[in-house]
């Protein structure tokens, strides 16, 4: 898989220019307060600006976190006004939807069904925070016949899901009430999202209240040890204020989940694009080692590295599964 497949050069560039201008639109001029490492509670240090967001990196657990964090109601009113999130509610998913079906979605599908049959049940109802587009309800909704209940805080997306089939609660997470949750015994599951939340402590603190005992959490986000973020590192495209606030890792990630209660089960970066986003971004790269390895390694090479990079922990790809005791 490359990522041009699944996030087209041109769609995406004007998709980041756009939050460029919604950084500067929605939080120039809100309150901000200092906030410590989300995962260990260290003060953390100063590792660079972008697009008027400060992030700091933390020493102990190496979280890169943004502090002086906006408060959560500029969030609110940005995610349901602004342009940059109606575009790719709307022009991204639409135009990569089928790629992203084939090359993403499918293939989750099929890894969470097996997730769910090694440590739970596949009898378990499925609850997707944050469902977007609807995609993975429907290809999981499809291989197992067991209904999807998507949590979806967009009004555009919301709606899309709806006018799919699909059952959808529109709301933000730490909105939802627990009887509003179908079944009895459910896995949660949510793509792509931890590295959004303003405080991804309360987050799962709402969330374990909603889940009974031996339910699951399934989740993937971005590591901040991950190779294309440490090598780009403020010129990554992956540390995208103001959409992108936390980036834990595989060390950190464990601390904030046993912090909150879970039983952590699984980690893993199973990343396939590390190399690929580094050989897109070359000039950009100040290591000289990842600055020789992308300009002179083989096809055959850079397979086997991203192997390598996936097996060690070492993508910034980061997939979890915890359980509520």
């Amino acid at each position: 898989m490359k990522e041009e497949e699944i996030r087209p050069e041109n769609i995406f560039e004007e998709y980041l220019q756009l939050a460029k201008n919604d950084a500067l639109f929605y939080f120039s001029e809100v309150v901000k307060d200092a906030v410590v490492c989300p995962a260990c509670g260290d003060d953390g240090t100063y590792a660079f600006t972008k697009q008027g967001f400060e992030y700091k990196e933390c020493p102990v657990c190496q979280t890169l976190f943004v502090s002086l964090r906006p408060q959560a109601d500029a969030f609110c009113r940005y995610y349901k006004e602004s342009e940059s999130v109606k575009y790719w509610a709307t022009t991204f998913y639409k135009e990569t939807a089928e790629v992203r079906r084939i090359k993403l979605w499918q293939p989750k599908a099929l890894m969470v069904r097996d997730i769910i049959v090694s440590f739970a049940a596949l009898d378990y109802g499925l609850v997707d925070i944050g469902g977007g587009y609807g995609i993975f309800a429907q290809e999981y909704e499809k291989i197992t016949h067991q209904k999807v209940t998507v949590i979806e805080p967009g009004p555009d997306l919301a709606l899309v899901c709806r006018e799919k089939g699909l059952y959808v609660i529109q709301g933000f997470l730490e909105d939802i009430k627990k009887e509003e949750i179908r079944g009895h015994r459910n896995s949660f599951v949510s793509f792509e999202l931890f590295e959004h939340l303003h405080d991804p402590k309360c987050f799962l603190e709402h969330l374990i209240l909603l889940m009974n005992g031996g339910d699951l959490f399934i989740f993937s986000t971005l590591s901040s040890t991950g190779l294309d973020i440490q090598a780009l590192w403020e010129d990554s495209k992956s540390v995208s204020p103001p959409h992108h606030l936390n980036f834990f890792n595989p060390k950190s990630i464990r601390l904030l989940l046993e912090m909150v209660g879970f039983k952590v089960l699984q980690v893993s970066t199973p990343g396939h694009l590390d190399i690929d986003i580094l050989c897109n971004n070359k000039k950009l790269i100040k290591d000289r080692f990842w600055r020789t390895f992308v300009n002179q390694a083989s096809e055959h090479d850079k397979e086997a590295m991203q192997a390598f990079i996936a097996a060690n922990s070492l993508s910034s790809h980061l997939l979890v599964v915890c359980k509520k005791l």
